[in-house]
């Protein structure tokens, strides 16, 4: 399979024609090696518009939807971030190309261990893997980023990530119950002051450890 192609036609016929039209967001997707980040056993189907099974009942999101968030987030080269749900380390790998450093934790050793192989494999050194649950925020690296990005959806919206934001910060989650989930984009415009914004329509796993309990009826 042409790879390098298939790569060029992900770009032109899913993700700008998803109003993702920052170039430089665009350059970073076009240059990032998606089928290094994919399991073997779907690595033909590394830049098709879907879900990409990961194990443990979890996906990489699709290609657009990366886009979208990645440029939602306006990662600059001074930007520090945290990621929050390593999956198979290809955000983390984007992330770290537009920003400053990437602190990101992963709740399933196999995948931060796959993720670090593939991140090495990619030359990236600006950015540092950890093992934990990070449902109600992550303070063990640092206390405070410029760019936050929540991979897994919640069902209810928690405050607890828009709290470590830097002022002018900015921070990416999806909250909501399936089918229909809402992709927001947070800015904290001072200590106390925030700017919710709805972007988009999506649906996507729960963040291991948000899910709601099920309830019975009798």
């Amino acid at each position: 399979m042409n790879f390098e192609l298939a790569r060029f036609n992900m770009v032109e016929q899913q993700i700008r024609p998803w109003d993702v039209l920052d170039q430089a967001v665009l350059d970073v997707i076009g240059q990032t090696p998606r089928d290094l980040f994919v399991p073997e056993a779907h690595r033909n189907l590394a830049y098709a518009d879907l879900e990409i099974p990961l194990g443990h009942g979890e996906f990489m999101m699709p290609p657009r939807v990366e886009g979208r968030m990645i440029q939602t987030l306006e990662i600059s080269p001074a930007d520090v971030c945290l990621e929050v749900g390593t999956g198979s380390g290809y955000v983390t790998c984007c992330m770290a190309k537009l920003g400053a450093h990437v602190d990101s934790v992963e709740i399933r050793n196999d995948f931060l261990r796959a993720a670090l192989k593939r991140l090495e494999q990619a030359g990236v050194l600006n950015a540092t893997l950890q093992q934990g649950d990070a449902a109600n925020g992550w303070t063990a690296q640092r206390e405070h980023y410029d760019v936050i990005a929540v991979t897994g959806s919640l069902p209810e919206y928690r405050s607890c990530f828009e709290q470590q934001l830097n002022t002018g910060g900015r921070l990416f989650v999806v909250v909501g119950d399936a089918p229909v989930m809402e992709a927001l984009r947070v800015t904290r415009l001072g200590p106390d002051e925030f700017v919710r914004e709805k972007l988009f329509e999506t649906c996507l796993k729960p963040l291991c450890g948000t899910e709601r309990k099920p309830t019975f009826t009798f």
